[in-house]
């Protein structure tokens, strides 16, 4: 009895990226199946070629923390030196997201993306420049346009206490791992709501056949809004409300970060395209970018051959060639169905959360979600 109170308040410092991650079952486990388009090996944004991903979850119930870092790394090396072509949308702005005005204008990220809370963006922001300066060839760095996301966990977390250090962000971007992410409660993810319940990180991907370019599409998403819950079609939120759009209503404000990541060789007018897509499949979730809504997407290139070297000759000429507008709808596709799989999975993952002020924010009730699928035949056989 004694150990379960100490163990109770104490700091939870938790490292993820391997596949502890998805022990619980994930929609697709259990027969929902989104879209047509096959998934990568494990179904997640580390399925394209050299993308990573790290998380520092951050609990001590005593203090009301739940909150955390999810950093995504696109390619092992200076990304400073070799940056990777970029696009970001705004579906709506209300948001605090650093970065963005450089991406639009240049076109390309030059250090990873960072995902935390509201009032801790300025952490996230010295995290990713002392991770920049901790590269030898950066100690002519004077400038660093660090990309930080954020969604508000102050209804879970005791946002004003700002519990993440740069320190945390570090940490994550450092121990960055391929293969299974964990989702739900973790990380960015670890004070979120979604749709009246527990949401979190979520994760999922797709693999284009070999004549559509055999590409694959990755996405990660921070969920933290609300709407009309709909799974694969099925508005379960309708069915799980008091009365229609009770719930939807009450928990519309709120926010979303959604990270895509391919490895097809796309310039970054094209990349805000696939962004653009993302949007789409927050729709399909039931998602209504509700005024208070930061809902923001950030999609980027991993492929080696459209990285953007940070020193280049002058006058130099770039000759590598892009995926063409005709070429680009099958990665479209993709982007809606694994942003659209990404949300529901977070919620799928999350479990029943206690809030620093004493009160429970309830997961979603799966076990009635899989009964209102089953009766509409949305179960694969």
């Amino acid at each position: 009895m004694q150990l379960s109170k100490i163990a109770l308040g104490i700091l939870a410092t938790v490292t993820v990226g391997l596949s502890a991650a998805q022990a619980a079952d994930r929609p697709r486990d259990l027969g929902i199946e989104i879209g047509v388009l096959h998934t990568g090996t494990n179904n997640a944004i580390t399925d394209v070629k050299g993308v990573k991903v790290g998380q520092v979850t951050l609990v001590d119930e005593k203090k009301g923390m739940h909150t955390g870092v999810t950093a995504i790394v696109p390619h092992d090396g200076n990304i400073f030196k070799n940056k990777v072509p970029a696009g970001i949308f705004l579906g709506n702005a209300f948001g605090k997201m650093t970065g963005y005005p450089q991406v639009k204008e240049l076109g390309n990220l030059e250090t990873p993306i960072v995902l935390t809370n509201t009032l801790n963006v300025a952490a996230g922001i010295d995290g990713i420049i002392d991770y920049t300066f901790s590269f030898k060839d950066n100690g002519d760095v004077r400038s660093v346009n660090a990309v930080v996301g954020e969604t508000n966990d102050g209804g879970i977390n005791d946002i004003r206490a700002r519990f993440v250090k740069p320190s945390d962000v570090l940490k994550a971007i450092k121990e960055a791992k391929t293969g299974p992410v964990e989702e739900g409660a973790v990380g960015a993810g670890t004070g979120t709501k979604a749709f009246g319940f527990k949401g979190g990180i979520g994760t999922a991907s797709r693999v284009l056949p070999k004549e559509m370019g055999g590409y694959t599409v990755g996405v990660l998403v921070q969920t933290n809004f609300g709407g009309l819950l709909t799974v694969d079609g099925v508005e379960v939120g309708k069915q799980l409300g008091g009365y229609p759009y009770q719930k939807e209503i009450e928990s519309a404000d709120g926010s979303i970060m959604m990270i895509v990541a391919t490895d097809a060789p796309l310039d970054s007018r094209n990349l805000e395209r696939v962004a653009k897509r993302a949007f789409m499949g927050l729709a399909k979730s039931g998602g209504v970018a509700s005024n208070g809504s930061g809902d923001f997407v950030i999609a980027f290139s991993t492929n080696d051959k459209v990285r953007v070297p940070h020193n280049t000759k002058a006058l130099a000429k770039q000759t590598t060639s892009v995926v063409q507008n005709d070429d680009m709808t099958p990665i479209f596709m993709a982007t809606i169905e694994a942003t659209e799989e990404a949300i529901i999975n977070s919620l799928f993952a999350a479990k029943d959360t206690n809030t620093y002020d004493g009160k429970v924010v309830k997961a979603l009730p799966v076990d009635k979600v899989m009964e209102m699928m089953k009766s509409h035949n949305k179960l694969a056989k």
